[in-house]
């Protein structure tokens, strides 16, 4: 959307600042959901809004109403609601729809900024789902960017923190959170699962040091009680 005035994006083998760059491809490969996207409907129908983005990269109608259908699967969205208006559902379903939009253009990268804000946790854990689902089903690589650690712990395997625009801690899970104090420093935390366990070694129950979601601290705090 804004082009470059100093250095270069780099994309698989693809370099945008190249004479022969092709940047209409180089959009085609990285799909961006923005916060809020639900924001950004606005075609009659939910099945015309999902396929806006395939229609413009030239497919055939068989494939676009392929690739319509399989989105709102991969995101959960049954098919009754294809023909509805997207301003005639709900807040959550919306923001499927919005998602599953840039999901059908099948971009070998999906960056999703905060995508569940404003969701309850109900919404945001079948949002997250449907992402994580989306990633295995169609191999894509996933970018979530996010202040939530409990759905980062839960869902990313690789985390890379910024901090006034650069890389602050750059590695697995397990090596970031071990790293509090640091995250601390940027007004980040670990997850509250991983602070709580910490608190229990302090008073004597070690239940482990790996302890990153609310059920892998249930079944540890299960484990050290069934071993008393």
């Amino acid at each position: 959307l804004i082009k470059l005035e100093t250095g270069y994006i780099k994309i698989g083998d693809k370099v945008s600042t190249e004479k022969k760059a092709d940047l209409k491809r180089l959009c085609f490969d990285v799909g961006l959901v923005f916060q809020y996207p639900e924001q950004h409907l606005f075609a009659e129908t939910v099945y015309s809004d999902i396929g806006f983005g395939p229609k413009n990269m030239g497919l055939s109608d068989f494939e676009v109403d392929l690739r319509v259908k399989t989105a709102a699967d991969l995101v959960g969205l049954p098919e009754r609601y294809l023909q509805r208006s997207p301003f005639a559902i709900s807040g959550g379903q919306k923001r499927r729809v919005a998602i599953a939009g840039v999901i059908a253009m099948e971009p070998k990268v999906l960056i999703l900024d905060e995508p569940t804000a404003g969701l309850d946790p109900k919404g945001r854990n079948e949002i997250l789902d449907s992402i994580s689902k989306v990633h295995q089903e169609m191999d894509m690589t996933v970018i979530l960017v996010s202040h939530s650690m409990e759905d980062v712990a839960k869902y990313c395997k690789h985390l890379i923190v910024l901090n006034n625009g650069k890389i602050y801690l750059d590695g697995t899970k397990e090596e970031i959170f071990k790293e509090n104090r640091k995250l601390k420093e940027i007004g980040l935390s670990a997850p509250q699962a991983t602070l709580m366990a910490e608190k229990l070694k302090q008073n004597g129950m070690d239940i482990g040091t790996d302890i990153f979601t609310v059920s892998a601290a249930k079944e540890a705090i299960l484990r050290f009680v069934s071993k008393q």
